[in-house]
């Protein structure tokens, strides 16, 4: 975080970053002494309503953050922004999206939670979008147009007012990441799903004691669980009412009760009782401690694909240990009628011996498993981000041999087809990964 002081006086030439957050209704003239090098402009948090006319004086600008302010309207000067790539919008009160709003070479475009109701047709022209976050929203309908956005692969719709998917979605050859959730389309799976019996654990049967973490649905602690004769270690989830990234915390919890039982997933044994706040929670098992997140989310830079420790490796069985759980758990969650949505590395929780778990559906999806052409197009979706998910793996395992290199490089580019259809169901995934195992024992 930086201040205004630090820019007026010239201690911050040359940096490429800038963050503040203090308060602001107009934008500071100051941050205009560092167009020879600024990239990112973080002005999030602040109360401002419009940008300059002359912003593309900051001719190396990137990425643009104005998150928690107050514009009804995009600005029209990002359009003409050369270098922009990124924009970020999130919790105003947007209204309009002009199309001049729009810049060139537009990659990551984020209105999460504003007022949105029609988006211009121009944004299909932007060829080189791959992210669009658009949960939150009062869209109807999407633009056509954006079918021929060839490089989206992550699309967040969540909580807005969609009747029905577009059909040109399945026409994207790149779609990896897609969210729904909240959209009249869903709403009546969502609400069996939340209606579903689970055990009440009542708030006084908890001993609730350290933060384990925080996410943008909510706050997990760690907790002792008492019942007559035991006291189990549990792990209490409880949800916050704002709308995150990805949707609604309320989506996630139906989700998370909708998901089942299952070895690679984290498992819910209940949900919370006569909290004293009336707070929505779920009771879930605690993760043992040797358990790691397999990567870290996707940078600015990497835009779509994880971060991996630069030293990270796998050994070949550790790899596929990690890869046919995960195979196996996307199957069952398929067989459920749920997409994960976020099918990461980041979401992932590895052992050193290649245990997994397959954690947080905030951007889970629910689908009605008697349409089986629907049904089959949205696993295929996601059949691509457990390709990517592999491709990282297989990249950074050590001494496969030729046979299974080829196999599993073969594996890897028939889940990243083109052509939806053309790509393997999780059961043929899962087949080929038990296989692959089976080689692998024996060579060992």
């Amino acid at each position: 975080m930086h201040t205004l002081e630090q820019l007026r006086d010239g201690a911050l030439q040359g940096i490429r970053r800038l963050t503040l957050s203090c308060g602001l209704t107009e934008f500071p003239q100051e941050i205009f002494s560092l167009a020879d090098s600024l990239e990112i402009l973080d002005l999030s948090g602040n109360a401002l309503t419009s940008l300059p006319d002359d912003l593309p004086r900051l001719s190396k600008l990137k990425v643009i953050f104005c998150s928690q302010n107050n514009f009804t309207k995009l600005p029209e000067v990002l359009g003409r922004c050369e270098s922009l790539s990124m924009v970020g919008f999130k919790s105003n009160q947007i209204m309009d999206v002009p199309a001049a709003s729009l810049p060139p070479k537009l990659r990551w475009l984020i209105l999460t939670d504003n007022c949105v109701q029609q988006l211009p047709d121009n944004l299909g022209d932007c060829a080189e979008l791959q992210k669009l976050m658009l949960a939150g929203n009062q869209l109807v309908s999407l633009p056509d147009t954006l079918a021929n956005c060839h490089k989206l692969e992550l699309i967040r719709l969540a909580a807005n007012q969609l009747e029905q998917l577009p059909e040109w979605l399945f026409s994207l050859p790149r779609l990896t990441w897609l969210a729904y959730a909240g959209n009249p389309l869903s709403a009546q799976l969502e609400a069996e799903a939340l209606n579903v019996p689970l055990p009440a654990i009542d708030w006084q049967q908890l001993a609730v004691n350290e933060l384990l973490g925080e996410g943008a649905s909510g706050l997990i602690y760690r907790a002792d669980l008492s019942s007559a004769a035991t006291t189990t270690p549990v792990a209490v989830k409880l949800f916050k009412g704002a709308m995150t990234s990805d949707g609604l915390p309320l989506c996630e919890m139906a989700s998370t009760i909708k998901a089942g039982h299952h070895p690679a997933l984290t498992q819910t044994l209940g949900r919370v009782a006569q909290h004293p706040e009336n707070t929505d929670g779920l009771v879930m098992q605690l993760i043992p401690s040797d358990f790691a997140n397999l990567a870290g989310p996707p940078s600015l830079a990497s835009c779509t694909r994880d971060v991996y420790a630069p030293e990270q490796q796998f050994s070949p069985t550790v790899m596929l240990n990690i890869a046919t759980a995960i195979a196996s758990a996307a199957q069952h969650l398929h067989q459920q009628g749920m997409m994960h949505g976020d099918l990461y590395a980041h979401n992932i929780l590895t052992t050193a011996d290649g245990d997994a778990l397959l954690s947080d559906y905030g951007a889970a999806s629910f689908y009605d498993t008697s349409d089986a052409e629907l049904a089959a197009l949205l696993a295929r979706i996601e059949v691509r981000a457990f390709g990517c998910l592999l491709e990282e793996l297989v990249e950074r395992c050590d001494l496969l041999n030729d046979d299974a290199q080829q196999q599993l490089s073969a594996l890897v580019a028939a889940c990243l087809r083109q052509d939806l259809m053309a790509r393997p169901t999780f059961a043929e995934i899962c087949q080929r990964l038990v296989e692959l195992q089976s080689q692998q024992a024996i060579a060992a």
